[in-house]
C-alpha cells in the first residue's frame, strides 16, 4: 500500500490514551447515477460508541425548548441517516466528540458552536482524506491525463454543508449534533467564507471544481492562499470602508499543510550563459512556495479532487539575527516580509510601482510553483521513461483569464533551461499543453505589463517572450507577405505581444525597405530629380543659389565691432536674441512633454499565441472576442477559438441553498436525478399552470423571504415587509454593471411617490424592497461613490414615514457566497443591466433563474442565452444592443444625444441635496458632457434610462398578477437546465482538455 498522500496534520493519540476500541471501516453505498448495478463506495472512519469522557459540557437536548422554525439546512430529506449501510448517528456523534477532545483548538470546558464547528469539520475531513487518497492513488496507478485549472481566485464559500451534502451525510450530522446539544444550522453559520476570491471569476472556478469531482474527471485546481483575502467591507456614514479579512484567524480545518511539497521561486537577478550552452538565471531574490491542500468532494461519488493553494515564505536562516539584535528590526525581517506579503491580499492596489511589482510576483508565484508541481508529478508517473513529447498527452493546463499568462514562458523556461529541450521542442509542447479562457472585453482587464518592470523582475521570461514575439512576427509576415506594407504594419500592431517595442532585429528594416521600394522614378525623369529622388523645384533652387551669392558677398566687420555682433557677424538685436532664447526653452519643454509611448507586454496576446485553444464564456461574448477583441488572431487561427458558456453547480445553488425548492422539484419530477442531470428540469414546463405547483412555489419563496427579512434586520437594522417584491442586484460594483442606473431608477420612483397622495401611491406602485450588495475595489473611486450614493438614498427613503413599506433600499454589507445563498432563493426580480457587449457572461444571472427568479436585463453576456431558454415572455428586456453601442458613443461625442426629460429630472433631484450634504457633482458629472475622461456617460446610463423605466412599469404590472408571475418563475427554473457547470465542464473536457471520466472502483 502506498504511503498516504493526504494525512491529517494532527497525530492521533494511542488507543490506550483515548480509551477507544479499534476503528471500524464502514462503507456508504451510493446509488449509481447512471442506474447501473455498479455501486460507488465511500470509506469513512468511525469509532465505537463509548461513554463520553470529555470534560466539555453537552446540553441535554430534552431540556431545551423546541425550536419554533425548522432548521434551514436539515429541511431536506434526512433519509441518508437512516441508511443501514451508512454511518449511524451514534458513530457520527462519536467522531465529533473525538475531535473535540483530541484535535482541540479550544479549551475543554465548553462545547459551544465555534468548537462544535471545528470538531464537525475535522470529522468530515477524515472521510474526505480517505476518499482523496483513494482518488489520488488510482490516478497515479492508471497514469491518466489530468487537467489543471489555474486561477487567481476560488470563491469557495462555506465548505461544511456542501461537503456533508455531497457525501450524503446531512441527516446523520444534523441528528448527531442535535444529540450533542447543537443545531446543524447554527454550527454551519460559524464557518467563515474562505476569502480566496472576489466575484464571478472565482465563483465560476469553484463551481468548476465541484463539477469536475462530481463527473469523475481527473483534475486539480491551483491558486494562492490569501491570508487577508480581498477585504471585508463595512458600510458607514462615509460609505464603504475596507478592513482585512480574518478567515484564517482561528485556522482552517479543511486544509492540510504539505511541508514536504514546496518549490523555489526566483525574482530579479540576471541571465548568464553557461559552459553547457544553456542560460542560467542567477542572483536575485529567492522565496519558497509551500502547498496547502483542500479536498473537493464530488456529489454521491467517491471521487475527491484537490485544490492546491500556495503560501510563500523564506527559510528561517534568512531572518537577519545580527540586524535584529542591533536594533534594526525592519531590516532583520525584510526577506521574510517580502516573501509573506505576496500572499497577503488578493489584487493589491497597483497604482504604485510597489503594487505593480507585488501583483506580478503573485502571478508568477502561482504559475511557477504550479508548473513545477505538475512537472514533478509527470516525471514521477513516467518513472524512468520520461518522454517530454508525451507531456501534452498527460497534462492539460487551463488559464482562467490572463492572470496565469506567465505559465507560457515559465513552462518554456523549465523545459529549455532545466530539462535540456530545444526551443522548437519546448515551444511546441507548450502550445499543445496550455489553453486560455478570456473573461472580459474591458481594455483595463486585458492586462498589459511594463516591459521595463518585467525585464527587471523576470529577466529570463522577458527573453523568452521576445522570442515568442519574434515567432509571431515571422508567422504574420509569412502568412500575409509584404506586398501591402500598410496592412502588414496594421496587423502586426494589433497582434504583437510587445507594444511600442521595435521589431526584432531580423525584421528591423522590413518597413523601411518596402516603403523605399513603393515609389520608383523612371530613368528619363531622374535628371529632373533632386539627390533624394524627388522632383526639382526650379524656382526654389534659383532662390537658394541667390542666397549663396549673397552670403559670399557679405561685408567684413572690423575686429572692434565683433563683440556686438552675432555668430554670423551681424549686429546683435538683444530683444530678438532674448525672444529666441525663450523660444528655445519653450521648444525644449515641449520636447520633454512629448513622451515616448510606454513599452508594454500584452498578456492577452501572449495567451492567444501560446495556447492551442481560446474560449469565450457566452455566445455573444465569444462573438465579440472573434469579431473585435482578437479578430486578427481569429483570421490567422480560426480553429483555436471556441465558446464555452459558463454554468453553475446545481448542488450548491439549488440542492443545498434552497431545500424548499429542492423538495418541490424532486416531488414533481419524481426523481432526484435533476441534481446531476439538470436537463430533467425542463419537464417542469408541463406543470407551469398547475395551481398546486404554483401554490408550492409561492410558499417556498415566502419562506425564503422570511429568512432574508431577519437577516436584513440583523445586518442593517432596517425592517422590511416580506409581502413586498424582493428586487435584488448583487455583484461587484462597477460602472459598466450600472448599479448607478438601478439606484437612479429607484430615486425616480421615490420622487414620483412623493408627488402623489397616499391613496395614489398605493394604487400606482407595487411595494418593493430593493437590495444591493457587492464590493467596490478599494482604489476605484467612482464605484465607491456609487456605494455611498446607494446608502444615502436608503437612509432617506427608509426613514420616510410617508413611504413606509412601499419602498425600501437596502445595501447588504460584505456580500459573499454565504449571503448569496440566502438572498438568491428569496429573490423575485434580479437586475442584470450591464451596458450591452461589456459583460462577458455573468453567472449570478444563472443562479437567480435556477431559483425561480425573473430577470430584468439587457442583451448582454449569458442574458442572451437565458432569455432564449426561459422564453422571451419570461424575461424583462430593455436597452441598446451590443452592435449599437459604438454608434451611440459616436453620436454622444458629436453632441447629437438628447437626454430624456425624466433623466434630467432625476439628476436635478439628486443635486438638490435631498439625500444629504454629500457632493454628488462628480458622480452626476460622469453622466454629462460629450467627451473627456470621467464624463460623456460612457456606459450609456442616460441612453437606456427611459427604456429601463418603461420596463420597470411592466414588472409592476406582471407582479400584480401573481398567477402570471408564478408561472414566469416556474418557467425560469425549468429553462435553466443549460446553465449547469456540469455541461460546461463536459465541453471543456471533450473539446479542449481531451480527458475522460475516471470512476473509482
Amino acid at each position: 500500500m502506498a504511503v498516504s498522500q493526504f494525512s491529517s496534520m494532527s497525530t492521533r493519540p494511542s488507543e490506550a490514551l483515548v480509551q477507544c476500541t479499534s476503528s471500524l471501516s464502514r462503507f456508504i453505498e451510493f446509488g449509481s447515477r447512471n442506474r447501473t448495478s455498479k455501486q460507488k463506495l465511500l470509506l469513512i472512519r468511525t469509532f465505537n460508541s463509548r461513554p463520553p469522557t470529555t470534560s466539555f459540557c453537552i446540553k441535554c437536548v430534552s431540556s431545551q425548548p423546541s425550536p419554533k422554525t425548522k432548521d434551514r439546512v436539515t429541511e431536506e430529506d434526512t433519509s441518508s441517516s437512516q441508511n443501514s449501510s451508512g454511518p449511524d448517528t451514534a458513530s457520527v456523534a462519536s467522531s465529533i466528540q473525538y475531535h473535540a477532545e483530541f484535535t482541540p483548538l479550544f479549551s475543554p470546558e465548553k462545547f459551544e458552536p465555534p468548537k462544535a464547528f471545528f470538531a464537525t469539520a475535522q470529522s468530515v475531513r477524515d472521510s474526505l482524506i480517505i476518499n482523496w487518497n483513494s482518488t489520488y492513488e488510482y490516478y497515479e496507478r492508471l497514469n491518466v491525463k489530468q487537467a489543471y485549472y489555474l486561477s487567481m481566485e476560488f470563491l469557495q464559500g462555506r465548505a461544511l454543508l456542501n461537503a456533508i451534502g455531497n457525501l450524503g451525510l446531512t441527516g446523520a450530522y444534523a441528528e448527531a449534533l442535535s444529540k450533542l446539544g447543537q443545531s446543524l444550522e447554527n454550527v454551519v453559520s460559524q464557518e467563515p467564507d474562505a476569502a480566496l476570491g472576489n466575484g464571478g471569476l472565482g465563483r465560476l472556478a469553484s463551481c468548476f471544481l465541484d463539477s469536475m469531482a462530481t463527473l469523475n474527471y481527473p483534475a486539480w485546481g491551483y491558486g494562492l492562499r490569501y491570508k487577508y483575502g480581498l477585504f471585508k467591507q463595512r458600510i458607514t456614514k462615509d460609505g464603504q470602508e475596507e478592513v482585512a479579512e480574518d478567515w484564517l484567524e482561528l485556522g482552517n480545518p479543511w486544509e492540510i499543510e504539505r511541508n514536504d511539497v514546496s518549490y523555489p521561486v526566483k525574482f530579479y537577478g540576471k541571465i548568464v550563459p553557461g559552459s553547457d550552452g544553456k542560460s542560467h538565471w542567477i542572483g536575485g531574490e529567492d522565496i519558497k512556495a509551500v502547498a496547502y491542500d483542500i479536498p473537493i468532494p464530488g456529489y454521491k461519488t467517491k471521487t475527491t479532487i484537490n485544490l492546491r493553494l500556495w503560501s510563500t515564505m523564506v527559510p528561517s536562516e534568512d531572518f537577519d539575527l545580527s540586524a535584529f539584535n542591533a536594533g534594526d528590526h525592519t531590516k532583520a525581517a525584510e526577506a521574510l516580509t517580502n516573501a509573506e506579503k505576496i500572499c497577503y491580499i488578493l489584487y493589491p492596489g497597483d497604482e504604485s510601482v510597489e503594487g505593480k511589482v507585488l501583483r506580478l510576483k503573485q502571478q508568477y508565484t502561482l504559475c511557477s510553483a504550479s508548473l513545477q508541481d505538475i512537472i514533478a508529478r509527470f516525471e514521477k508517473r513516467s518513472a524512468a521513461n520520461v518522454n517530454w513529447e508525451e507531456f501534452p498527452e498527460k497534462v492539460a493546463v487551463q488559464m482562467n483569464d490572463t492572470h496565469p499568462t506567465l505559465c507560457i514562458p515559465e513552462l518554456i523556461r523549465i523545459l529549455i533551461d532545466l530539462k535540456g529541450l530545444s526551443w522548437k521542442e519546448a515551444w511546441n509542447i507548450t502550445q499543445r499543453t496550455v489553453a486560455y479562457t478570456n473573461h472580459t472585453v474591458l481594455p483595463e482587464a486585458l492586462e498589459k505589463w511594463s516591459f521595463e518592470l518585467m525585464q527587471k523582475l523576470l529577466p529570463r521570461h522577458m527573453e523568452i517572450i521576445e522570442m515568442i514575439d519574434e515567432e509571431l512576427v515571422h508567422t504574420i509576415v509569412s502568412e500575409y507577405g509584404t506586398a501591402d506594407p500598410d496592412l502588414l504594419e496594421k496587423r502586426l500592431k494589433e497582434t504583437r505581444i510587445l507594444e511600442n517595442v521595435d521589431l526584432p532585429a531580423t525584421f528591423a528594416d522590413l518597413f523601411v525597405k518596402t516603403k523605399e521600394s513603393t515609389d520608383v522614378v523612371p530613368d528619363d525623369e531622374l535628371e529632373n530629380c533632386d539627390e533624394e529622388g524627388g522632383p526639382v523645384d526650379e524656382e526654389l533652387e534659383s532662390a537658394q543659389e541667390d542666397g549663396v551669392l549673397e552670403e559670399e558677398s557679405t561685408d567684413v566687420v572690423p575686429d572692434d565691432e565683433l563683440e556686438n555682433c552675432d555668430e554670423e557677424g551681424g549686429p546683435v538685436d538683444e530683444e530678438l536674441e532674448s525672444e529666441q532664447e525663450d523660444d528655445v526653452l519653450e521648444e525644449e519643454k515641449e520636447a520633454e512633454a512629448v513622451q515616448e509611448p510606454p513599452q508594454l507586454v500584452r498578456m492577452a496576446n501572449l495567451c492567444v499565441v501560446g495556447s492551442h485553444a481560446v474560449n469565450g464564456v457566452a455566445e455573444i461574448h465569444s462573438e465579440i472576442v472573434t469579431n473585435e477583441v482578437f479578430n486578427e488572431f481569429y483570421k490567422l487561427w480560426p480553429e483555436k477559438f471556441q465558446n464555452k458558456t459558463n454554468g453553475v453547480t446545481p448542488r450548491r445553488w439549488i440542492r443545498f441553498c434552497n431545500p424548499d425548492l429542492s423538495s418541490i422539484l424532486t416531488s414533481w419530477l419524481g426523481t432526484e436525478d435533476w441534481v446531476t442531470n439538470t436537463g430533467k428540469l425542463a419537464e417542469l414546463r408541463k406543470f407551469a399552470d398547475n395551481e398546486d405547483l404554483q401554490s408550492q412555489f409561492r410558499a417556498a419563496k415566502s419562506n425564503n423571504k422570511m429568512k432574508v427579512v431577519s437577516f436584513i434586520k440583523e445586518k442593517t437594522g432596517y425592517s422590511v415587509s416580506p409581502d413586498a417584491m424582493f428586487d435584488i442586484q448583487v455583484k461587484r460594483i462597477h460602472e459598466y454593471k450600472r448599479q448607478l442606473m438601478n439606484i437612479l431608477g429607484i430615486v425616480y420612483r421615490y420622487k414620483k411617490m412623493k408627488e402623489m397622495s397616499a391613496v395614489e401611491r398605493k394604487a400606482k406602485f407595487v411595494p418593493r424592497v430593493c437590495i444591493f450588495g457587492g464590493k467596490a475595489f478599494a482604489t476605484y473611486v467612482q464605484a465607491k461613490r456609487i456605494v455611498k450614493f446607494i446608502t444615502d438614498v436608503g437612509a432617506t427613503v427608509n426613514h420616510d414615514p410617508e413611504i413606509g413599506d412601499l419602498l425600501k433600499v437596502i445595501f447588504v454589507p460584505d456580500y459573499n457566497v454565504s449571503v448569496a445563498e440566502l438572498l438568491i432563493p428569496a429573490s423575485e426580480l434580479s437586475q442584470h443591466i450591464s451596458t450591452a457587449g461589456m459583460e462577458a457572461s455573468g453567472t449570478s444571472n444563472m443562479k437567480f433563474a435556477m431559483n425561480g427568479c425573473i430577470l430584468i436585463g439587457t442583451l448582454d453576456g449569458a442574458n442572451v442565452e437565458i432569455r432564449q431558454e426561459v422564453g422571451e415572455e419570461n424575461f424583462f428586456l430593455f436597452g441598446a444592443r451590443a452592435h449599437e453601442i459604438a454608434g451611440l458613443r459616436k453620436e454622444r461625442s458629436e453632441g447629437k444625444f438628447v437626454p430624456d426629460a425624466r433623466f434630467e429630472e432625476v439628476k436635478k433631484f439628486v443635486k438638490s441635496g435631498v439625500f444629504g450634504s454629500y457632493n454628488y457633482d462628480e458622480l452626476m458629472g460622469s453622466l454629462e458632457g460629450n467627451e473627456g475622461f470621467g464624463q460623456a456617460d460612457y456606459f450609456l446610463v442616460g441612453k437606456d434610462f427611459p427604456s429601463y423605466l418603461e420596463c420597470q412599469e411592466k414588472v409592476d404590472e406582471a407582479y400584480c398578477d401573481q398567477k402570471r408571475w408564478t408561472r414566469m418563475s416556474i418557467m425560469n427554473t425549468a429553462g435553466s437546465s443549460k446553465f449547469s457547470s456540469d455541461r460546461t465542464i463536459q465541453e471543456y473536457a471533450r473539446d479542449i482538455w481531451n480527458i475522460i471520466p475516471v470512476e473509482l472502483p
